[in-house]
């Protein structure tokens, strides 16, 4: 069985210690490629200092939400100048719109379309953080796409309702489901994971955080955990593990471009 962790972070500082014995429980555990998240520039280095070291790693740019005071005249170019200059560059991301306590909404939006536009210029997808923001994560990719065209994605660590589900697949999208889906009161969640479209399907741990269930008593999350999360959805949708296994390894090879 193959898996695929569409979101991690293991540059933290967390994974510093003993990242070979966390890359050997993932490959225990079937994982046999991860797209690594980003959070700002300043983590560019250490991300793809990261994927010279391990081989299934590829990587995405960008710039997230709640660090959107950092933009500067330059950053659009230095993400779009590593992701033509590095072939492990798959996504540009984590971008999006995170109004759980933001007061810059108006900057938070500027910088997000901004970054679909590279994105959109490079032909790359991009990984969509989405938090409080539904409504206005919708209105901005439908005026994007009306204006420049289709820019393709995933919504990444995936906590909306199942009408919201549906917007972002039929905007095109791709909808990844971390730890939170194997939560005991996640019920909207798992509305919303039991009706994704199969070939829209993903799954990640967003490591080191959300650890899922049985695991939640470690507060680090690695990746080897996202079998739990191929486990829940399986279960949620009355299929097999294998099958879960098999179509969501297969949509981020489409989504990323990857090959297994």
């Amino acid at each position: 069985m193959q898996l695929i962790d569409s979101h991690v972070h293991l540059n933290f500082d967390v994974f510093e210690s003993d990242l070979p014995a966390v890359r050997s429980r993932w490959q225990e555990a079937g994982v046999v490629r991860l797209v690594h998240s980003c959070v700002e520039p300043a983590e560019f280095a250490s991300i793809q200092l990261l994927a010279t070291k391990i081989p299934e790693l590829s990587f995405a740019v960008g710039l997230h939400p709640l660090d959107a005071d950092k933009w500067t005249a330059n950053t659009a170019e230095q993400i779009a100048d590593l992701a033509r200059s590095d072939n492990k560059v798959v996504a540009i991301g984590e971008i999006g719109l995170d109004f759980y306590k933001a007061e810059n909404k108006s900057q938070q939006k500027d910088v997000f379309t901004a970054q679909l536009a590279i994105a959109h210029e490079l032909d790359l997808p991009v990984i969509i953080h989405c938090r409080d923001a539904t409504s206005i994560m919708r209105d901005v990719i439908q005026n994007f796409q009306q204006q420049y065209g289709q820019v393709k994605g995933v919504m990444h660590c995936w906590t909306g309702n199942v009408e919201e589900t549906k917007w972002f697949l039929d905007l095109g999208f791709y909808v990844s489901f971390s730890g939170i889906v194997t939560f005991k009161n996640a019920k909207q969640i798992q509305d919303s994971a039991k009706i994704v479209w199969s070939d829209r399907l993903l799954i990640e741990t967003d490591c080191p955080f959300l650890s899922p269930v049985p695991k939640r008593s470690q507060k680090r999350n690695e990746p080897a955990f996202v079998r739990y999360v191929a486990e829940t959805l399986a279960n949620l949708r009355n299929v097999t593990l294998e099958d879960i296994a098999v179509q969501t390894t297969t949509n981020a090879c489409q989504l990323f471009g990857l090959s297994v």
